[in-house]
């Protein structure tokens, strides 16, 4: 009987201990989650930033690709069910 309480007792111990260690490192853990991920955005993006204006002066409008003319689709979609009203 004895030895039950004991490991329950520590199991018991084993959970609150790591409940609150989690709970003191996460403040930690979300600063470097960020931290990091600032330093991705900024590595992706920020090499590109000015790229775009100096390539073309304001005013000037640039078309990379024109639209498809042929986009409508000749599927048959169903067909058509004339419904009349019960009364």
């Amino acid at each position: 009987m004895i030895t039950f309480l004991k490991t329950i007792l520590i199991v018991l111990l084993v959970y609150f201990g790591l409940k609150f260690l989690i709970r003191l490192a996460t403040p930690y853990l979300m600063r470097y989650i960020s931290k990091k991920a600032g330093q991705q955005f900024e590595q992706f993006f920020g090499n590109n930033s000015n790229m775009g204006n100096q390539r073309e002066k304001e005013g000037n409008i640039t078309i990379d690709k024109n639209p498809s003319r042929n986009s409508r689709s000749s599927k048959k979609v169903g067909e058509y069910v004339e419904y009349e009203e019960v009364e």
